[in-house]
């Protein structure tokens, strides 16, 4: 039997997380989160593409950023504050 994450995928589709945090003041977030990944055998622009955005500390432009991520076809929405989430809805 298969890994489900092999079921999940169509064959050659490469999986696209969105990654929203609210200011660049945090990279520990970001540097684990690609960590996790790459534990999970996920090799950044290989194997799965991630749209990092960082909204430089404004609500204004995490609003922004969020309705554009959004907009691409993600698979996965990550946002590392409570407002990207809400942003995005």
């Amino acid at each position: 039997m298969a890994p489900l994450a092999a079921e999940a995928q169509p064959p050659g589709k490469i999986p696209r997380i969105g990654f929203l945090r609210p200011s660049p003041a945090a990279p520990c977030r970001t540097d684990a989160f690609a960590q996790g990944l790459r534990e999970l055998g996920y090799v950044e622009g290989h194997t799965i593409v991630i749209e990092w955005r960082c909204a430089d500390g404004t609500v204004e432009r995490q609003r922004a950023l969020a309705v554009e991520l959004v907009q691409l076809p993600l698979d996965v929405f990550v946002a590392a504050s409570v407002d990207g989430p809400l942003a995005a809805m």
